[in-house]
């Protein structure tokens, strides 16, 4: 068995793609030009004090991760104009769900050319937009709807789109 190749992981190895509004044929485009997409697990926990300990004692009991986003609108981008859409529209329920997949790039999937992913839904949690002199910008969170699966995904145009490998 090859040893796994070790280093430093860099932020662009670990990309986010998003199923925008309308797409029926299984494609996830990049989220290209974001300035920020930071994830947070939200982890719920339950903490206690045992009588016959001097501290507490906690568990994780759940998750409920989300990531903060932020970008500069460019014009022709179709995530960057499916976010506008739920922001400007004030868009609610599940006209504001999303599904994303997280590819981890530095996670070979089972075939060439294919990687691991991690695909959940998002309700877009739209917080500000317009705030930069030099920039139209938008801002908000991707909060958890359900669980995550894990998938594998493949491309046929250099990471700009992908899809799940059927073979998976």
């Amino acid at each position: 068995m090859a040893e796994a190749k070790k280093g430093l992981v860099t932020r662009d190895k670990k990309v986010a793609f998003m199923q925008v509004s309308g797409a029926t044929d299984g494609t996830y485009t990049r989220m290209t030009k974001f300035t920020e997409m930071s994830k947070s697990s939200n982890a719920n926990e339950y903490s206690r004090k045992y009588v016959d300990q001097p501290g507490e004692d906690s568990d994780v009991t759940g998750y409920s991760p989300s990531y903060s986003y932020a970008f500069d609108q460019y014009v022709g981008n179709a995530v960057h104009d499916d976010i506008v859409k739920i922001t400007d529209n004030e868009l609610v329920g599940d006209d504001a769900v999303r599904t994303i997949i997280v590819v981890d790039f530095t996670q070979p999937g089972t075939t060439e050319g294919s990687y691991k992913a991690k695909k959940r839904q998002y309700s877009v949690i739209p917080d500000s937009d317009g705030d930069d002199e030099n920039t139209y910008t938008y801002s908000g969170d991707l909060k958890s709807k359900g669980v995550s699966t894990d998938v594998v995904v493949t491309t046929s145009d250099d990471w700009a789109t992908c899809k799940e490998s059927a073979g998976a």
